[in-house]
């Protein structure tokens, strides 16, 4: 039970801070769970199909090959995980009356973010124990929230756009750069003091995630 809670907490954390921070109009709590539930599930189905897949392209051969790495990191991880988010968000949210201003993108982007990254943190936890469930509260956990708010800023851009495509390719873009650099510098610690490049990213990421929560909420629809 207290390894079901430290992998769930920061999960709880998180989207109760996206939920307040959805300020003039907030999304039925219904739909906010069922979208967490296909980021818990149907993310997940397509992240291991689509991972295999991938490891059958891009094998990695050497453990200490920077070039490897870098197409593990951006291609066979960022990739495949966020385009397993982007399709939920793109296929199943996007497509609801209640998606009905730009923030609502980094609403429902968060969610199913959360909800990858609840089945993903239980896992872990299970297998490698509470100090790998702390470490992740503080890494791993906003780091996929990040990712989330990058992507749905441009994907509640692009409902509201009559370049809709443009904008959710580039929200999916730009999460897979910002996910790839992060694991990039993890995935090579062979190469002593590099890993804080990893957290470099990730703040660079909350900053500009910052930034695109005051935008979407500057421009809500609802606001008074």
């Amino acid at each position: 039970m207290s390894l079901l809670l430290i992998a769930l907490a920061p999960i709880i954390v998180i989207l109760i801070y996206i939920y307040v921070k959805d300020k003039y109009e907030k999304k039925p709590i219904g739909l906010l769970v069922k979208i967490f539930f296909l980021g818990a599930v149907v993310s997940i189905i397509i992240t291991l199909l689509l991972g295999f897949i991938a490891n059958i392209i891009f094998p990695l051969t050497d453990q200490k090959s920077i070039l490897q790495q870098f197409v593990k990191a951006f291609f066979v991880v960022a990739l495949v995980e966020e385009f397993s988010k982007y399709i939920i968000v793109k296929y199943y949210a996007q497509k609801k009356t209640d998606f009905n201003e730009p923030f609502d993108g980094i609403v429902y982007a968060v969610v199913v973010s959360m909800g990858f990254a609840a089945l993903e943190n239980v896992l872990y936890i299970s297998q490698f124990g509470v100090t790998t469930g702390l470490t992740r509260a503080f890494s791993a956990v906003p780091a996929h929230a990040t990712f989330g708010i990058l992507m749905g800023y441009f994907m509640g851009k692009a409902k509201f756009s009559d370049c809709r495509v443009k904008y959710n390719l580039i929200g999916l873009v730009v999460a897979t750069l910002f996910h790839g650099a992060y694991d990039f510098f993890l995935f090579i610690n062979f190469i002593p003091g590099i890993a804080i490049g990893a957290f470099v990213s990730l703040i660079i990421g909350i900053v500009l995630s910052q930034k695109a929560i005051k935008k979407h909420q500057q421009i809500s629809h609802f606001k008074a």
